[in-house]
């Protein structure tokens, strides 16, 4: 997660550098798009062939696209295409980031699964929201690191660590014992489509409930490298800092909350927040209030991510649970892919249309609050 974080601030300037901003909304939803065709494929050799196969293609993934961001950067400046072109530096740019969106596609889902392999389940929650501040400290520190580096070293400092990074985490994932009895080993029939379930529709409810934090962030990663920029951040990354950590806060108590209380009530109230969170983003206009927002952001993935995973393996079918959080994440690339093809196209590089957006995710979040608000209504009266 450090590794996929630490370029995710810097690639909209390095978009802008090779001379195309309009194409920074594809930087996120090609992105989405990978993960979304591994998706199809990594939950059933998850249940199939085991969960470390599936984790060692994400982290496989990472290191070899850190190598091409590095190969694409050092040719990118003997590169330059005509104005009102796309370079080829910039189509293997986003060529890459497609490839690099297989990684989210495989090792979220064998990680998660191997979780819910091994944690009891009477603490999934709780276990799941462990698992999540681990993948938000990466989230954390890659995005500060990285900038970091950008500014002080350069950026092919920063893909270095970020390629490296990537291979300690091929390295680590090796040492894991496989959680799922009677494995096998990955077979050619395993990428068909064709053979074999790819969804679980038993997990509706979550997917549909994933839609909006998706969508807002898509927004998010979309212009908010842009936004923190223009009110003053020198290192963009440290404002993705202070929403992951106020998102890491949420997960101590949100994962042991959704045990205790119920996954959808705890789903009512992250809706809010993010609602709120979006909504103060949109009426930021310093570094203060912009930071007050991204902890009211932060807070609503912290409360939103770890219940969603364990509402998802609570409805999961005996033997299912990767193919369950497969159709599950799936729903979130397309909302992530949707709300970046959509923030990209209708921002352009025009920062005044920023807020807008903002409010545009804020609005599809409140709508699914009251969506989840009367769900969660209808469920205690049934009860």
């Amino acid at each position: 997660m450090a590794s996929f974080g630490m370029v995710l601030p810097e690639l909209p300037g390095v978009l802008t550098e090779l001379g195309h901003p309009d194409k920074i909304g594809w930087l996120v939803g090609l992105f989405t798009i990978g993960a979304f065709v591994a998706r199809l494929y990594s939950g059933k050799i998850a249940d199939r062939a085991g969960r470390i196969p599936v984790m060692l293609i994400g982290s496989a993934v990472t290191f070899v696209a850190g190598l091409g961001y590095l190969a694409v950067w050092w040719w990118a400046p003997r590169d330059a295409g005509p104005d009102g072109t796309m370079s080829v530096a910039v189509t293997l740019l986003l060529g890459i980031r497609l490839f690099h969106g297989l990684s989210t596609g495989f090792r979220p889902t064998g990680a998660t699964a191997f979780l819910t392999d091994v944690a009891p389940i009477s603490r999934r929650g709780e276990a799941l929201g462990f698992l999540g501040v681990a993948g938000n400290a990466g989230m954390a520190l890659g995005p500060a690191i990285g900038s970091f580096l950008a500014v002080e070293v350069g950026m092919d400092a920063m893909f270095a660590v970020s390629t490296i990074l990537g291979l300690v985490s091929l390295l680590l994932t090796t040492m894991l014992n496989e959680s799922l009895p009677n494995s096998r080993k990955i077979v050619r029939s395993d990428f068909n489509l064709f053979k074999g379930k790819v969804l679980d529709w038993s997990t509706w409810p979550s997917a549909l409930a994933m839609l909006a934090p998706a969508f807002a962030f898509g927004t998010f990663l979309t212009v908010t490298p842009d936004f923190v920029a223009d009110l003053g951040y020198t290192y963009k990354g440290a404002f993705n800092t202070i929403v992951v950590i106020a998102s890491i806060s949420m997960r101590f108590i949100a994962g042991k909350a959704s045990d205790r209380h119920g996954r959808v009530p705890l789903m009512v109230v992250g809706a809010w927040l993010l609602a709120a969170g979006m909504g103060l983003l949109a009426l930021s206009q310093t570094p203060l209030t912009a930071a007050l927002a991204g902890l009211v952001y932060g807070m609503s993935v912290g409360i939103n991510m770890p219940t969603v995973f364990a509402w998802t393996a609570d409805m999961a079918r005996p033997g299912r649970i990767a193919l369950a959080l497969g159709t599950m994440l799936m729903a979130l690339e397309l909302g992530i892919g949707f709300g970046a093809f959509l923030s990209g196209a209708m921002y352009e590089g025009v920062l005044a249309r920023i807020p807008s957006l903002y409010a545009m995710s804020a609005g599809v979040a409140a709508l699914s609050g009251v969506v989840l608000t009367v769900h969660s209504i209808r469920l205690r009266l049934r009860a």
